[in-house]
């Protein structure tokens, strides 16, 4: 092993084939790789030059403006597109440059990557990091300039938790577009705990939670269970205090849109929603405008949303907890109008 290789990262401890190079004039040399890209490669060890591996391909492409060799010399993290060598890959390589003028490639094999049509869409995935990560941002944005203010040690404390809600959040994106929500429901969790808990990463102004005492303990995944009640809060009180206050709403969204049935069930100043115990479960409601009954058979679909520049993914992401678990999941009217989501367990 070259002791001129980047440090940092164990080779093979990485899934995909990767190099380890350091810069030498007009080109690179290799310094170590993996078990994984000696057998894709095998002609290659250390001491061949980066720009042998690129000259095996047929056609190369970037996500910059110039050649990937180019691109390598000047620290540039961008993607190249390799085809064309045998009967391997194509390949996307990424460059993981670091300051010493030494680095990483690594080749990832686009056959091994779900088809176009199966992948989810650029859209999709932007719309679910969006969705998600706005709140705890918010938070964190909100007690940051708290802290500035005070020096209350307590608001960086916050923004520490909402920092690591953002962190979770990222590896559920990222599992979400693998298409498979993987779900540990080994421990028992009191449904009291996991609500409150998740009310606090909530934006709630003009809203309030009331949590039943008598709630169940259940056997679930923890982190997937405040995500759940995560999801349903910040739908009940984004589309209730969008209607109500108008001033609340994103930036994208017009300021006299409301929810479709608003008119029918108009909106009280503040939002409460409740967390209480069902004969086979919990459910969660609100005071809000609630769900038309001819759209709450769609509601959970990927997509549906009532406010323009919605994403519609937050329910979505719900039921796929939900089913993860091997719960069901039921949209009513609450007794005051609003919404009312009933999970049997």
């Amino acid at each position: 092993m070259s002791s001129e290789r980047p440090t940092g990262i164990l080779l093979e401890e990485l899934p995909d084939p990767t190099l380890a190079y350091t810069i030498e004039g007009d080109d690179a040399r290799i310094t170590e790789t993996n078990e994984i890209f000696d057998q894709q490669f095998e002609t290659a060890s250390s001491g061949t030059l980066v720009s042998t591996i690129f000259d095996l391909f047929n056609e190369s492409d970037t996500t910059g403006d110039k050649d990937p060799l180019e691109h390598l010399l000047q620290g540039d993290q961008v993607g190249i597109r390799l085809s064309g060598y045998h009967h391997r890959g194509p390949f996307f390589v990424r460059i993981i440059p670091s300051d010493d003028g030494t680095g990483y490639l690594v080749f990832s094999d686009l056959r091994e990557c779900p088809d176009r049509e199966e992948a989810p869409g650029i859209d999709q995935v932007s719309s679910v990091i969006s969705h998600d990560l706005r709140n705890p941002l918010d938070v964190a944005k909100a007690h940051l300039r708290a802290a500035k203010e005070t020096g209350d040690p307590e608001h960086f404390r916050s923004v520490a938790n909402a920092h690591d809600r953002m962190e979770q959040i990222i590896r559920d994106v990222l599992t979400l577009t693998r298409d498979d929500i993987v779900i540990q429901p080994l421990e028992e969790v009191a449904v009291e705990a996991a609500a409150t808990d998740a009310w606090k990463s909530i934006d709630a102004e003009h809203a309030e939670l009331t949590v039943s005492e008598a709630l169940p303990t259940v056997t679930a995944d923890p982190d997937r269970l405040r995500r759940l009640f995560e999801n349903l809060f910040r739908n009940s009180v984004e589309h209730t205090t969008a209607a109500k206050h108008p001033e609340h709403k994103r930036d994208t969204e017009p300021a006299t849109e409301q929810p479709l049935d608003t008119q029918e069930n108009p909106v009280v100043d503040r939002v409460t929603v409740t967390v209480r115990p069902s004969e086979d479960g919990f459910y969660i409601a609100d005071n809000g405008p609630g769900i038309p009954p001819t759209e709450r058979n769609i509601v959970f679909n990927p997509g549906y949303s009532t406010r323009s520049g919605g994403t519609g993914l937050g329910l979505a992401i719900v039921k796929q907890i939900v089913e993860a678990h091997e719960w069901e999941i039921t949209l009513t009217a609450g007794e005051s109008g609003g919404a009312k989501f009933e999970i049997t367990t």
